[in-house]
């Protein structure tokens, strides 16, 4: 399945395949170099190449490696089962061993974190770890200071000088897939979602089964997006809310509102509409004050799915 999936199948394998500012490359590369990985926290948006960075450093070092989803996998549990069973253990090229811990924001930063802590000191000698997240402020400040901590910020002018880099990847991708396609349409999808190239890549993959990808693809993106959305509230899929909001965090707070406003009512019963509407003007007044947006639109769907009835 990972094969199918083209962020899984074209994922850069080293540091130098990365498409990433100078500065950064240079951080990386030097660890490669030394063959030597301090403890890590790579804070940065979504898809912009944290969990491959990660990847690459340790697979060019031919170090072992175990994968955690923190925001599946991130209870207590994991960490006193598959983890200190990895940890502890010495690996089979006798190098030292590393977890990854993707989106370790989603870890609880009352028990779970605390016990990472303890965990990254007891197996220092055998074990290092990856810590990647979306938000460096939700990582408690012990974590911080037991890794080296590494921003994936990219200035306007960084990003203009990576975007070529990744349409030549994207053009070989479609080219070895034998799919035609309009540039300026690719043009004008990576510009809608850069830096998020794992969002960019699963666009493609998605509209070039029919072979062709064109100025059609434009015209029905976002209302597939919503569309989407709509029907995980529907069945009070939280999970796939959550991941929805995160993943489409570069959309305007206007824009979400607005479209959940045309697209809710089409499926949900006609006595919950007025609530619709209360709820959707609630949330958007907010949002001109709260701290964190995100948090604001999840408890806005989640109000949206527990308060109104769907057809």
């Amino acid at each position: 399945m990972s094969e199918y999936l083209w962020v899984e199948k074209y994922r850069p394998r080293s540091i130098k395949e990365c498409v990433l500012p100078q500065h950064l490359k240079d951080i990386f590369q030097a660890f490669v170099d030394q063959e030597q990985i301090p403890n890590l926290l790579l804070s940065g948006g979504p898809g912009i190449g944290k969990t491959t960075v990660a990847r690459a450093l340790l697979s060019e070092l031919d170090l072992d490696y175990l994968i955690i989803n923190g925001s599946m996998k991130g209870n207590i549990d994991t960490l006193r089962t598959e983890i200190q069973q990895f940890a502890s253990t010495v690996s089979f090229n006798g190098k030292r061993k590393y977890v990854i811990l993707d989106e370790a924001d989603y870890l609880n930063p009352q028990s779970t974190q605390p016990a990472l802590r303890n965990f990254m000191e007891e197996f220092s000698s055998n074990c290092g770890f990856i810590l990647t997240c979306n938000f460096k402020n939700k990582i408690i400040e012990a974590l911080h200071s037991r890794c080296s901590v590494v921003e994936f910020n990219i200035s306007k002018k960084e990003l203009a000088g990576l975007a070529p880099q990744f349409m030549r990847r994207i053009e070989n991708i479609l080219k070895m897939k034998g799919i035609k396609y309009d540039q300026k349409v690719i043009a004008e999808l990576m510009m809608k979602h850069m830096p998020d190239w794992r969002r960019i890549l699963n666009e493609l993959q998605r509209y070039s089964v029919t072979g062709n990808i064109d100025v059609g693809i434009l015209t029905n993106m976002s209302d597939e997006s919503f569309d989407s959305l709509v029907k995980m509230i529907g069945s009070q899929d939280f999970t796939g809310i959550r991941k929805w909001v995160v993943d489409n965090s570069d959309i305007e707070t206007a824009t979400l509102y607005r479209n959940l406003y045309n697209h809710a009512s089409k499926n949900m019963k006609p006595a919950s509409i007025a609530q619709m509407v209360l709820i959707l003007a609630k949330y958007q007044y907010q949002a001109a004050f709260v701290v964190d947006h995100e948090i604001n639109n999840v408890a806005c769907l989640v109000e949206l799915m527990t308060d109104c009835e769907w057809s």
